[in-house]
């Protein structure tokens, strides 16, 4: 019997499995970067050990401190968590050389399916080795990990070389490997899933299926179980691949088969040899722990009992799952970073989060706050709910794509179950079209009236001639807003609407007869107004924060990488090509040239780190 487990991982991972084990009575323990010292997963565990350092490269990617970590703090088990050294054999191995227990498929089983080139081997299907114009698109894939990391479409033939370097790149840094191989680009497929279950007594069950077709950069946003409208001649032979994938490397444990389905034919993508991060939604309609059904497989259980009493098991309902990313959609994804100040969502749904109210979200790795999940008997119930509690949850901090995944969950083309892998290509501007309450600035600057007064009361002081009317500026969706509002014997008026209320932290306003209540929260300039978020501006701008026509900002937190070849101030650029390369939170981001014209500056330098704003290039239009 397991007693004492150690999660080789970080984050919202690393925090549900010590759910579990507290659940079963496991002692946990955690490691950390010297960036995570702080974390919650390294808070909330029995015992915590530290990995020196911050990159991935130098803590989470060494198994060999991991390893150490376990047996210096009296671990029996080893679970993985996903990403990092999940799907590798060789950390695989060297936990069990120690002596501890491996969370997870033998081995043999995740060398035979963890590279993807292999899995695919074993599967019958050939990568393409020598790429020509009629290949196109190509798709350039990691060999290790997941996650879209490594990932590249290709549409052009010239981009091939360039785009195949910044994906070894960027699979090196997330995984330790820099394998990568090329294969044809299924165009506007559904992804689905099936998630299996191995003992060790011969037994494979397959757990139905789950659609994971939204994503952004190969990342999936949201999943839902079971995929909807499949035909069950299909569901049932995706179970049967799923079911033979497993058998043939007498797998054991957790794992999901993913496909591309097109057409209504079925094309194997891989196999992850790992509990996914869409695992609640499998959970939630099969009324199990995937995780707790892992420790009991390590420990020699069979799979027997609710649910497994039915062949094959029944679902629940129907359970979608949303990825809350501190990210920008309107602004190529950016990764943000910066103090998360509260993050709560209504009851009903679940919450799964690596992060709590004053925790501070890094450069150093993904960006993925939280996973929340809704369950229903039907699916058009747990849309409703999903984006229901989306849209009231309280985030303040970073740029979340919170308006993004409400504005997906309700699409006709998603809640029709018509989407596909393409979703994103085809309405990212519709879906990110800002959505700002017009009467958040004046309850903003009322709010803001009342900030520091003696008493926070409902009306102010009063003088027996007019008051002057006082103007408040706010930057909100990238548009400035001015707030009027005056001050006078009976409180506070403002043309248009009647102040019902108002004190530091609560507007209530009357619009045409109909009351609406608004939420102020305040974090230096920033201000949190229910949903909306807004920036106080100075009465009088800065005229120094200017730069010149064609500048290129820093949009992220990072560190430059690469340089392109040759680049040098005075080198002529087309507006769209690639002129360096920044890393954020374990990815690559390309930024390019905006205007043809002539590289007039160039502040950048491969190593660098950047702040958000800062000057990396100018490009001068040509006349």
């Amino acid at each position: 019997m397991i007693t004492s487990l150690l999660v080789a991982n970080r984050g919202e991972i690393a925090c549900r499995v010590f759910r579990t084990c507290r659940e079963l009575g496991i002692r946990t323990i955690a490691v950390h970067s010297d960036a995570d010292e702080g974390a919650l997963h390294a808070r909330v565990a029995d015992a915590s050990v530290r990995l020196p350092g911050e990159a991935p490269a130098d803590t989470y990617l060494r198994g060999d401190l991991i390893v150490k970590a376990a047996v210096a703090a009296g671990a029996d088990a080893v679970h993985p968590g996903y990403g990092f050294l999940s799907e590798n054999a060789g950390f695989a191995r060297a936990v069990q050389d120690a002596g501890l227990l491996w969370i997870g498929p033998p081995p043999e089983a995740i060398e035979a399916m963890a590279s993807k080139t292999r899995a695919k081997q074993l599967m019958g299907i050939q990568p393409l080795t020598h790429v020509t114009e009629t290949d196109l698109p190509v798709l350039v894939k990691a060999a290790a990990g997941g996650g879209g990391r490594g990932m590249r479409v290709v549409r052009r033939l010239a981009d091939l070389d360039a785009e195949l370097a910044a994906a070894r790149a960027e699979a090196a840094s997330a995984f330790g490997d820099g394998e990568v191989f090329v294969e044809p680009y299924v165009e506007n497929g559904r992804h689905v899933e099936v998630q299996i279950l191995a003992d060790t007594h011969g037994t494979v069950l397959p757990l139905g299926t789950r659609d994971c077709s939204l994503q952004r950069r190969h990342q999936k946003v949201i999943e839902e179980a079971p995929a909807p409208g499949l035909p069950e001649e299909l569901r049932q032979e995706l179970s049967t691949l799923a079911v033979r994938a497993a058998r043939a490397v007498d797998y054991v444990g957790a794992g999901t088969v993913e496909f591309l389905v097109a057409d209504g034919r079925a094309h194997f993508l891989e196999m992850n040899t790992r509990l996914q991060v869409e695992h609640p939604v499998t959970e939630a309609v099969f009324g199990l722990d995937l995780v707790a059904e892992q420790l009991r497989i390590a420990e020699g259980s069979p799979l027997e009992g609710h649910p497994f009493d039915n062949d094959p098991p029944r679902a629940r309902g129907h359970a979608v799952e949303a990825r809350l990313y501190a990210e920008d959609p309107s602004r190529d994804w950016a990764p943000q970073t910066g103090r998360l100040h509260r993050l709560s969502v209504p009851e009903g749904v679940r919450l799964d989060t690596g992060y709590t109210d004053g925790d501070t979200i890094g450069v150093h790795y993904d960006p993925m706050l939280a996973k929340v999940v809704a369950h229903a008997p039907t699916r058009a119930e747990a849309l409703r709910a999903l984006a229901s509690a989306l849209e009231r949850a309280v985030i303040h901090g970073p740029v979340t794509n919170r308006d993004l995944l409400v504005s997906s969950l309700r699409h006709e083309e998603f809640t029709a179950a018509r989407m596909d892998t393409g979703f994103y290509d085809r309405h990212l501007p519709e879906l990110t079209a800002p959505t700002t309450d017009p009467h958040a600035p004046l309850a903003a600057a009322l709010a803001d009236a009342h900030t520091g007064s003696r008493a926070h009361s409902r009306f102010g002081g009063w003088r027996n001639v007019p008051s002057q009317p006082q103007i408040k500026r706010y930057a909100m969706a990238g548009e400035e807003h001015e707030a009027h509002y005056r001050h006078t014997r009976t409180g506070l008026e403002a043309d248009g609407v009647t102040v019902v209320h108002a004190d530091a932290g609560l507007v209530i306003l009357e619009v045409d007869g109909v009351r609406r209540r608004f939420e102020v929260s305040r974090y230096g300039d920033h201000r949190y107004v229910n949903t909306t978020t807004l920036t106080a501006l100075p009465r009088f701008p800065d005229p120094t924060a200017q730069h010149a026509p064609g500048s290129l900002l820093a949009p992220m937190p990072g560190t430059v990488v690469r340089v392109a070849d040759g680049l040098t101030p005075g080198t002529p650029v087309k507006a769209g090509d690639p002129l360096l390369w920044l890393e954020a939170m374990k990815m690559q981001h390309k930024i390019t040239a905006p205007v043809t014209g002539t590289l007039s500056e160039l502040h950048a330098v491969p190593g660098q780190q950047v702040e958000p704003g800062a000057l990396l290039a100018v490009v001068t239009e040509a006349s």
